[in-house]
């Protein structure tokens, strides 16, 4: 059995160890379970890397994910909302000019 530390890519801070699962729920909220099944949820993050050598995986966390992979999800099984897009993009939008 393989555990992980999950590293948070944001600030480089540890946020879990002895993981076994991550996964996503239905609403695209990262799941991350360890050794005695306790789990904790992030509400808006993506998996950037599982390296099995180190035992880590890395996260990184943006209110604009869980967005994002509902939009992609959605867009897979001919589902996408146009009004989701277009908040999307606005925020894109917003994002772009404040930097």
């Amino acid at each position: 059995m393989c555990e992980f530390k999950i590293i948070r890519k944001n600030d480089g801070s540890q946020i879990g160890e002895d993981i076994l699962v991550l996964s996503y729920t239905e609403n695209n909220e990262l799941i991350f379970t360890d050794v005695l099944g306790m789990g904790e949820k992030l509400e808006s993050a993506l998996i950037l890397d599982v390296n099995t050598l180190n035992k880590t995986a890395t996260i990184v966390e943006h209110p604009l994910i869980k967005k994002f992979l509902r939009i992609i999800l959605n867009t897979n099984e001919n589902d996408a909302i146009k009004s989701e897009i277009e908040d999307f993009q606005a925020q894109l939008e917003k994002l772009k000019n404040s930097a």
